[in-house]
């Protein structure tokens, strides 16, 4: 097994993963149970967070550079200049908030527009399914969204100890970066490094 002091850091690729959605649907949560491994249970809104680090994914060593949103709409203005900069998308809503599920559409139709492109990687996450006596939107619904949406990939979270399923999301989301047609600029760049012996 590789591990990441073999790896030369220079070398490792850097992928911008954004976290979207409403306010209270558990962002915050999410990115922080990823990266710090504990469950924050005030809800304090963000205006904007990031975090790095360094993560093992399918056997390929990547930095992570994370973006935690606003969700609240008087910080929308923001919210175009950071979908400008995202590699990768994780659109959240919480199964016990409708109206953050039927928001989705719009986030997604937001990043497509800024990033003019057809399809970009993205993932649906359905966050608090922990809160089952509180769910309002079925894994059925969910899915028929991700489904409508692209389709982009459904995975349902809580952040809550134990969590379920958070570095799936973010690995995910990695795993649909990778999977993207390589953009003919960025091939360009590599190829233009020249060594000089």
């Amino acid at each position: 097994m590789t591990t990441l002091s073999d790896i030369s850091r220079e070398n490792l690729t850097t992928y911008k993963l954004v976290v979207v959605g409403d306010g209270g649907v558990g962002k915050s949560a999410i990115t922080i149970q990823f990266f710090q491994k504990l469950f924050v249970a005030d809800y304090d809104p963000t205006i904007e967070d990031s975090y790095i680090q360094h993560t093992e994914i399918d056997g390929d060593w990547c930095i992570l550079d994370v973006l935690d949103t606003a969700g609240q709409e008087e910080f929308s203005a923001m919210r175009e200049q950071y979908m400008r900069t995202g590699d990768g998308f994780l659109l959240v809503y919480s199964v016990t908030d409708r109206a953050s599920y039927e928001n989705m559409k719009a986030f997604h139709t937001q990043i497509l527009r800024v990033k003019d492109k057809d399809s970009y990687p993205m993932i649906l996450v359905a966050n608090k399914v922990d809160l089952v006596h509180q769910r309002k939107v079925t894994e059925e619904e969910g899915k028929n969204v991700a489904a409508e949406l692209g389709p982009i990939p459904y995975i349902e979270t809580s952040a809550k100890d134990p969590p379920k399923n958070i570095d799936a999301a973010f690995h995910e989301v990695v795993r649909v970066i990778r999977r993207q047609p390589v953009d003919s600029n960025k091939k360009d760049r590599k190829r233009d490094r020249c060594i000089l012996l």
